[in-house]
């Protein structure tokens, strides 16, 4: 499956997108405990006046650089083989995603409750993206429409080999070179 999922440009770019994500959280979540425990060499980062700069920030930076690049259709997948500003682009993104996500609750209460029970929200939040995520890039290319559960009919309306949702009921009309 995953050879498959790499011939594609799209589909490596979904499935890197979805490692970077789960790379990426499980990262910044074990740095932030060493963070909050003290373990060396990790420590916040705060600007020069002492205010402190949240890792959703480097997050929301990256995903603005890659929007920039992929809206100027630069490495998305149809650079010449081996394709590596496309990988890069890919994983990077699934990265930013989980930085930006991890901090879902300070963005939705505009508190900084990251430690709180409030902060869970930023967990919840990260779990489902990852998981529609990598739902999506393994169905889309993986199961018939007819193999999918009736609950989850709408994840086979997503074609992620050519980017776009498919018509109602229907499949995707081309595939590309």
């Amino acid at each position: 499956m995953i050879s498959r999922l790499m011939d594609d440009p799209q589909q490596e770019r979904a499935f890197l997108s979805t490692v970077g994500f789960t790379g990426g959280f499980a990262a910044c979540r074990g740095i932030t405990h060493a963070i909050r425990h003290h373990i060396p060499p990790f420590h916040n980062l705060s600007s020069k006046g002492g205010t402190h700069i949240h890792h959703s920030t480097f997050g929301i930076l990256g995903l603005l650089g890659i929007g920039f690049l992929w809206t100027q259709q630069v490495w998305t997948g149809h650079d010449d083989p081996p394709r590596w500003g496309s990988r890069i682009t890919a994983g990077t993104f699934g990265i930013a995603a989980a930085l930006t996500l991890d901090e879902f609750a300070l963005w939705l209460d505009l508190h900084d409750d990251y430690w709180d029970a409030k902060g869970r929200k930023s967990v919840d939040a990260a779990i489902i993206f990852g998981g529609l995520l990598a739902a999506i890039t393994i169905a889309s290319e993986t199961l018939d429409e007819h193999q999918v559960p009736a609950p989850l009919r709408w994840l086979a309306k997503f074609d992620v080999r050519n980017a776009l949702p498919t018509p109602a009921g229907g499949t995707s009309a081309s595939t590309p070179s």
